[in-house]
Order: structure tokens, then sequence, then C-alpha cells
């Protein structure tokens, strides 16, 4: 429960309310993360907060991206190189990779979803002679809030097919308009041999399950990454608490065979 000092690195804006923040410790290395793990954060005099890792840089820090949307995460958005912020973790269940192998691929983001995925996305391109189709399908609610353009640019580059949607175009956009769902059938995946990984609000991830569902992947091929009001981490406080399930760490990702039935219940 007691957070390790880690230094601000770089800070690199991503949009006007979002940053990515990369972290070191003051001492010794970053531990192992598994794609779609989280750490707490913590803004010196402020409080703590759940963020899912993003990346790990070139120095084998923490790439953490973080929106201002309430005291804490506008304290760690304005945190600059040099300045200290407390960390713990990694905590929680990561993206089922590994069980991708020999699988066609699809990731669905919405919004600051795509952050937890850009690992998952960077390890399938790594790997790419081990998995079939790579498909990155992201939505945003316009193009100046699309999360990292120029990598969605080099993952095409990389092979995978990547598709763009956004809510709200502006005259200079000419791609699709819409819910990410629109994106499923432009893609091209064999269903019964498919792994899907999706991230972003909870409508737009129980849409795209279905979705996915409906084109004939199985439920337990398809995972989701869940949010909920983690405190500890460490499965004491409850605060956390999904039918007989504890995000923290039963999570945050779960087999939508598990998350499903759970996610129909308004308000659990």
């Amino acid at each position: 429960m007691t957070p390790v000092l880690y230094r601000v690195r770089s800070r690199r804006p991503e949009r006007v309310d979002t940053v990515t923040l990369t972290l070191e410790p003051v001492r010794g290395d970053c531990p192992p993360f598994l794609p779609g793990q989280f750490t707490m954060l913590y803004a010196p005099g402020v409080g703590e907060i759940p963020v899912g890792i993003s990346g790990r840089s070139r120095s084998g820090g923490y790439a953490q991206t973080i929106r201002a949307v309430g005291a804490v995460s506008a304290a760690l958005c304005g945190k600059r190189p040099g300045e200290v912020v407390g960390v713990r973790g990694p905590y929680g269940h990561g993206w089922g990779v590994p069980a991708a192998a020999g699988l066609d691929v699809v990731v669905a983001a919405g919004g600051l979803g795509i952050a937890p995925l850009r690992p998952v996305v960077r390890a399938l391109l790594a790997g790419r002679d081990r998995y079939g189709r790579v498909s990155v399908i992201a939505g945003a609610r316009s193009p100046a809030t699309l999360m990292y353009p120029r990598e969605l640019d080099r993952w095409s580059r990389q092979g995978a097919d990547v598709q763009v949607i956004v809510d709200h175009p502006d005259h200079a956009w000419h791609g699709p308009v819409g819910l990410v769902t629109r994106l499923v059938d432009r893609i091209v995946f064999e269903p019964r041999r498919t792994h899907a990984f999706v991230c972003g609000p909870e409508a737009m991830m129980r849409a795209t399950a279905e979705e996915l569902l409906r084109r004939g992947v199985a439920p337990g091929r398809v995972e989701l990454s869940l949010e909920r009001n983690m405190k500890c981490a460490v499965v004491r406080c409850g605060h956390c608490q999904f039918g007989p399930l504890f995000v923290c760490e039963d999570g945050p990702v779960l087999g939508y065979d598990r998350a499903g039935p759970m996610l129909a219940v308004a308000e659990l």
C-alpha cells in the first residue's frame, strides 16, 4: 500500500486535456508488466487513481496516458519532467495476447480506451508472423480528439488493417462517421478463428462485443477491460466489486463470457 517514488522523465501532450507521462523509479528498475495491467498513481498531497499502462519507454520506464477529469488526474497531467509521483503496482490480469497466437486478431478501441490496448498492438506487430490478420478499429468524438494518430499510421505501415471512425467530423474529415460498431463489418477476419480485445466506454464495449458475437466470434475470445472505482487495488476496500468479482484482482480484463451477463445488469 506504500507508493514507490517515480520521477517524470518526459511529458507529451496528446490533446488539450490528455498527456502521456514516462515514469521511472527514483531507485531501481520498473517491475515488468503485462499488457492491460494498471498502476495506482499518487499525486502528492492530492490523491491516488488507477491508470492503465500504455507502454514501456526505450529507457525502461512506464508510459501512462492520463486525461484530466478530476483533481488527481489534473494534478498528474500537470507534472513536469523532474517532478515525482507515487506508483503502486502493476496490478490485475492483463490481455490474453498468448491466447491469440495463430488466430486473426481484432483490436477495438473507443476514445482513451486505445491507451491500454497500445501494448497489445505493439506486441502483435513485434511478433507479426505468429498471428493471422490483425485489425485495429478506433473511434473518437472528432478528428481532433483521436488518440495516437501518428502511431495508428505506423501500425498500418507495419501490416495492421487500421480503420478509424469519428462521431463528429470536421471539414477535413473524409472517413466514416458513426459508432465503432460500424467498422466491424468493414474488416476481414475468420470469426471462428478470431480473438478480440475491446476497450472503451462501457456501452461501446458491450455493443462491439455483441457485434463480434453476431459475426460468430466465441464469447470467451472477446476480452474487455473494465473500469470500476478502484481504491486499494489489493482486494481490501471492496469499492470495485462487480457481482461476485473484484475488478482490481479478477480484472480489469475479463472475457465476455464472464462479463457479459453482469454488464446486462443496470448499475451493477
